[in-house]
């Protein structure tokens, strides 16, 4: 289960501490004019060694591509990539090899498989996560020739929440701080929240919004297919992701139906919308042609630079001094990889869409 989605596929390969990872893409249209220096922007943003809120690991990123493209234009071919990793301390995790890390996938993947890379969690290593931000980048290109946008931000550091929602904010501001935060007085509480934790060799978690703008009504099948089943889905795929909800969400549960039904009219432009949009842009599983927007919460890092008790592969009680470089909060990271899971599940369902109908 190494391949995301249908008919617009990503396939990934390879390991945190191995030569490379990378990934093959197919699905894409023939003759798309795609933008390598974009891709490489998304890149940029989901790399290690952004700024003192990230792990202090250093990766150029740079994706190289090796098939699917003729001069600078798509052939329809699979697309095929890798990127180089450069900055592998594998040394640091030699006491892994045999104890097991409280809150990861040491003991789940030994169980499963019966061995384990114990450098840097192997397969299970969020580093997997930059292949997706290729394929998203690509998906988010053919997207946005059809008018379709992809925008995610921070909505929550720890106890800091943002109280505005997405229509009373300018997203373009997103990127205007590392915390990846649109409104700035909001981000500084949070980058404080974020520092204190790592100085107290502890870690913080937190929830990204993620809206999609200009969807075609008619996304998602009725049944096995609902578009919210599979934006969960891809959500819930990225590590250290715990919860999904979309529209109104958990909080419709104390409301009433009175409170948050959307009634429909006609605009000016004779298209069909709610005068709200408490279902969050799909009903009965379809995209109704609102802007679709979700939340995706993200646990605190199990690796704590700190002291913690565990077991080893034979039973006996260990201690660990974790002294890997780690990502005191992977919220800010976790948003361009948010972006890129959702812009692929609506390009897929667009392409489902297009061969059903």
């Amino acid at each position: 289960m190494n391949t995301f989605g249908t008919l617009f596929t990503l396939t990934s390969f390879g390991e945190s501490h191995g030569p490379a990872i990378g990934g093959v893409i197919d699905g894409v249209p023939a003759d798309f004019a795609l933008n390598l220096d974009a891709v490489q922007t998304e890149l940029d943003r989901r790399r290690p060694g952004q700024s003192a809120l990230t792990t202090g690991r250093r990766e150029a990123d740079r994706v190289e591509f090796l098939s699917g493209l003729f001069e600078g234009r798509t052939t329809g071919t699979p697309i095929g990539f890798i990127i180089r990793n450069a900055d592998q301390h594998s040394s640091d995790y030699e006491q892994l090899r045999t104890a097991y890390r409280p809150g990861h996938a040491d003991y789940t993947y030994s169980a499963k498989y019966g061995l384990r890379d114990h450098r840097g969690g192997g397969r299970s290593s969020a580093r997997e996560t930059a292949c997706r931000v290729v394929g998203g980048a690509v998906a988010r290109q053919v997207l946005a020739s059809l008018g379709i946008t992809v925008r995610a931000y921070t909505s929550q550091v720890g106890p800091v929440v943002l109280a505005k929602n997405f229509e009373e904010l300018d997203l373009s501001l997103t990127e205007s701080n590392a915390v990846r935060c649109p409104e700035g007085s909001t981000a500084q509480r949070m980058i404080a929240e974020i520092k204190a934790a790592k100085a107290e060799g502890d870690t913080v978690g937190g929830v990204v919004t993620c809206v999609v703008a200009g969807c075609p009504v008619g996304l998602g099948e009725p049944v096995a297919g609902k578009l919210q089943a599979r934006l969960a889905a891809a959500m819930l795929s990225i590590n250290a992701a715990k919860g999904f909800d979309y529209g109104m969400g958990f909080e419709g549960a104390a409301k009433r139906g009175s409170e948050v039904i959307d009634n429909f009219e006609m605009n000016t432009q004779g298209r069909v919308v709610t005068t709200a949009n408490h279902s969050g842009g799909i009903q009965g599983g379809i995209s109704n042609g609102m802007p679709i927007y979700f939340r995706v919460a993200f646990k605190p890092v199990a690796t704590l630079l700190r002291p913690v008790s565990t077991i080893d592969s034979k039973g006996n009680s260990v201690e660990l001094k974790m002294k890997g470089r780690h990502d005191p909060c992977v919220v800010p990271r976790a948003v361009p990889v948010v972006e890129a899971m959702a812009a692929m599940t609506i390009l897929d369902a667009l392409l489902i869409s297009k061969a059903t109908v």
